[in-house]
């Protein structure tokens, strides 16, 4: 059921009705949507401000981890003052600090394959803010298994990558994570984004995108990211779009 609008959510959300492509029935849909992120790191915290600011009606955040001071240096949600304190504890503040009316739920644990069934199934749309393959691999499969959007990103130095996956879909343009980045592949099996350097500023801008893509995967406007990967280099302001097909070997969406 679509939510009735305010006199104050129509002036707070102005800037997004007065959009052809939304309107006042499309930000009812937003308001009464419900997005998941995995990962309130680098990418977690421009999704979940962005849309907490444009009015996603239930977000779930999950993290496990507790604020350092290296954190900063990207993860734009979080201070100095708060520094050892549990990542999604203070994220959840700051977010309803933005909107009081924002319904948050927090998982301060680890995702596992023991638990993320039973959460994803809450949402409409799932975010990818994870730093490793192995939690990438996870989620993809349970979006798949759950028939959830994903919207997922990674980072690394001044490059950022950023694809939609619809993968329970059976066209050849609905490739999974696991066909765009294999898992049997050995230089992709080693590889941790922790391990790498990161610009603070390529993190907002994947998280952009990303908030962005939410947006378009909800009201189902625009073209998405579905079968194709962003790469943008910043360092060489570089911006290419790869396509990709599923692959009819792979053994997850198959």
């Amino acid at each position: 059921m679509l939510k009735t609008l305010t006199d104050k959510d129509i002036q707070k959300y102005a800037h997004q009705i007065v959009l052809k492509n939304i309107g006042l029935n499309g930000q009812k849909k937003i308001l009464t949507s419900k997005v998941f992120i995995l990962g309130m790191g680098g990418l977690g915290s421009p999704v979940s401000l962005y849309l907490t600011a444009a009015g996603i009606g239930t977000l779930g955040i999950a993290d496990y981890d507790k604020i350092e001071l290296s954190n900063l240096q990207r993860q734009i949600i979080y201070n100095q003052k708060n520094i050892n304190k549990p990542k999604v504890e203070i994220a959840k503040k700051k977010l309803l600090s933005i909107n009081p009316k924002l319904k948050i739920n927090i998982y301060k644990k680890k995702i596992t394959k023991v638990n993320i069934d039973k959460i994803i199934k809450e949402y409409d749309v799932i975010v990818d803010g994870s730093d490793n393959f192995k939690t990438k691999y996870l989620i993809n499969e349970s979006c798949i298994k759950n028939k959830k959007t994903l919207i997922t990103a990674a980072l690394r130095g001044f490059e950022a990558q950023i694809t939609v996956i619809k993968g329970w879909l059976k066209s050849n343009n609905n490739p999974c994570y696991n066909c765009i980045f294999p898992k049997n592949n050995k230089e992709i099996k080693n590889e941790n984004y922790l391990d790498c350097g990161i610009i603070g500023g390529i993190a907002g801008i994947a998280g952009s995108i990303q908030s962005v893509e939410v947006i378009k995967n909800i009201l189902g406007i625009g073209k998405s990211l579905t079968g194709e990967l962003i790469i943008i280099d910043l360092l060489y302001n570089r911006f290419k779009k790869i396509k990709f097909k599923k692959n009819k070997k792979c053994k997850i969406c198959k």
